[in-house]
């Protein structure tokens, strides 16, 4: 699996894009990122481990916590994909306006 895929991979469940808009705010324990969830620390932790994995997050060891951080590298790689299909859907929509006022103007495509 690409780094790309596994990117979007780690973010196509709910739950871990909720986690990673917490970890934008700072960094944060298990306990923090399961309280706002109906689920188990075990779940959060395994969300996670998908999270790492993907390169989206990092935890180190400090003392008895291992709080965990973004990691901006494999965010950044999947903006840069979205950006250039972002650029070709402008385009298209802007077309698709010019071709819309030209027929409520009467004129034929």
């Amino acid at each position: 699996m690409t780094d790309l895929s596994a990117t979007f991979l780690a973010l196509a469940d709910p739950t871990r894009r909720a986690m990673v808009a917490r970890l934008a705010q700072g960094p944060a324990s298990v306990s923090d990122l399961a309280e706002p969830f109906a689920v188990s620390l075990q779940a959060v932790s395994k969300h996670l481990k998908v999270l790492e994995r993907a390169g989206i997050v990092t935890r180190e060891r400090r003392a008895q916590s291992r709080p965990a951080r973004l990691a901006a590298p494999a965010l950044e790689e999947a903006s840069r994909w979205l950006l250039e299909y972002r650029e070709f859907f402008t385009e298209s929509y802007e077309r698709l306006d010019e071709l819309l006022a030209r027929r409520e103007e009467g004129e034929t495509p």
